[in-house]
């Protein structure tokens, strides 16, 4: 059903790699003006947008430039973040690393939802907002990435509390929670690493990471007036992960 987005201006964060990168292409083919924004230029949107949006000012700034350029806003994907390898164990993860995590992917959610939402209020059918989380945000690892996970549950916190605040001024706020998702750099890790990804696959019972596009097929689904009574929830993408206690064996 293509044109699911058609009218629709669709501002994503990290828009220039991976999740986000594919989600601009996919919402171009349902009919969306696309705004781009990261720290590099990005290719094929209708606006791109280099911009930290871990800073109040370039955020503001973000949003006044594509209401101007566009003359509204509707749908917010709120993508951005980061998960370096120093992120590890609370016992090791130096302070620095943590506030640096902590500001990509939980900060500029809070900005972008600050700055954004009051634009979806001006517009005469309201709108969406998505802010990628994890389903790390829900589950316990031993092999931890302690401020990624620490602000990915905060993306479910604030998304579920927004939810909440806004649904009867017509603006939906949920979580996009991914599993494991096959992006070149996981692929990369886990080829040098079989173990690793052995045990990681086991826990999830289709048995295989997710491909970036069904992700971004999601982000779609929730973007569209097809999830029009979809809010204030963790949308899982993660293959049964979540819900599994023991895998099938084959």
């Amino acid at each position: 059903m293509a044109g699911r987005l058609d009218g629709k201006v669709c501002v994503i964060t990290g828009a220039a790699s991976g999740i986000g990168a594919d989600a601009a292409v996919r919402f171009a083919e349902e009919g969306a003006r696309v705004v781009g924004v990261d720290l590099a230029e990005v290719a094929g949107v209708d606006l791109s947008v280099v911009a930290d949006v871990a800073d109040e000012a370039a955020v503001e700034a973000l949003y006044s430039q594509v209401r101007e350029r566009f003359g509204r806003v509707d749908v917010l994907f709120n993508n951005a973040g980061i998960n370096p390898t120093d992120d590890t164990s609370v016992l090791d993860t130096p302070l620095e690393v943590w506030e640096r995590v902590q500001q990509v992917n939980l900060r500029s959610v809070f900005l972008c939802c600050k700055h954004g939402i009051p634009h979806l209020l001006d517009g005469d059918a309201g709108g969406s907002v998505i802010n990628t989380a994890s389903f790390v945000a829900l589950m316990g690892a031993a092999t931890s990435q302690i401020s990624y996970t620490a602000s990915k549950g905060g993306v479910v916190a604030l998304s579920r509390e927004l939810g909440v605040e806004f649904a009867r001024r017509g603006v939906r706020v949920n979580a996009l929670c991914p599993g494991p998702v096959a992006t070149p750099l996981l692929t990369k890790l886990f080829a040098s690493d079989e173990e690793q990804a052995a045990r990681r696959l086991v826990h999830v019972p289709m048995g295989r990471f997710a491909e970036v596009r069904e992700v971004s097929d999601a982000a779609v689904f929730l973007a569209s007036d097809e999830s029009s009574y979809v809010t204030a929830s963790a949308f899982m993408v993660d293959g049964g992960l979540s819900g599994a206690y023991v895998t099938p064996d084959q």
